[in-house]
């Protein structure tokens, strides 16, 4: 799916919740790998988004049809923080693109943007990448609980 359809699809349902008594002045966008990919995104997308949490999505890669830009090259565009739940051991996001990325938000938030100094990063010491999904080998039970607290937690505190 091209990444332009998903940030239609994404603002169709905020749009959608509003009308069903949601508060599209409070929300807020979570997602585990291909969705934390898209939680960058949308972060960057749509300035109603109050905060993001990144589960395990990747940062860089190449541009395709589909995925024309990622987030690294969009940390100017940040709207909302984003806290990113990562682990070390993730063989598909090597901890060097989680560096690359806390430096772009920096360089962002040093020229102004305070979604992007607002940003956070929690790495797992040892965790594989699907860290939270209980259903595969990779679940760590430690690290998925104590990221969903902070995920709960990041949300609240910024919507």
């Amino acid at each position: 799916v091209p990444d332009a359809q998903v940030m239609n699809d994404l603002d169709a349902t905020l749009q959608w919740a509003s009308t069903q008594g949601g508060n599209a002045d409070r929300a807020a966008i979570t997602g585990f790998c291909w969705g934390g990919r898209i939680t960058w995104l949308y972060s960057a997308h749509n300035p109603k988004i109050k905060a993001g949490v990144a589960w395990y999505g990747r940062m860089e890669g190449q541009a395709t049809a589909t995925t024309p830009r990622h987030p690294i090259e969009l940390v100017s565009n940040l709207r909302a923080p984003v806290l990113g739940l990562y682990g070390s051991a993730d063989t598909g996001i090597p901890l060097a693109s989680v560096e690359r990325m806390k430096e772009a938000l920096a360089q962002a938030g040093a020229k102004g943007n305070t979604a992007a100094r607002a940003s956070s990063f929690v790495v797992y010491p040892d965790a594989p990448h699907a860290f939270h999904a209980d259903y595969r080998p990779s679940y760590r039970a430690a690290a998925a609980a104590d990221g969903w607290d902070k995920a709960v937690a990041w949300i609240q505190r910024h919507i």
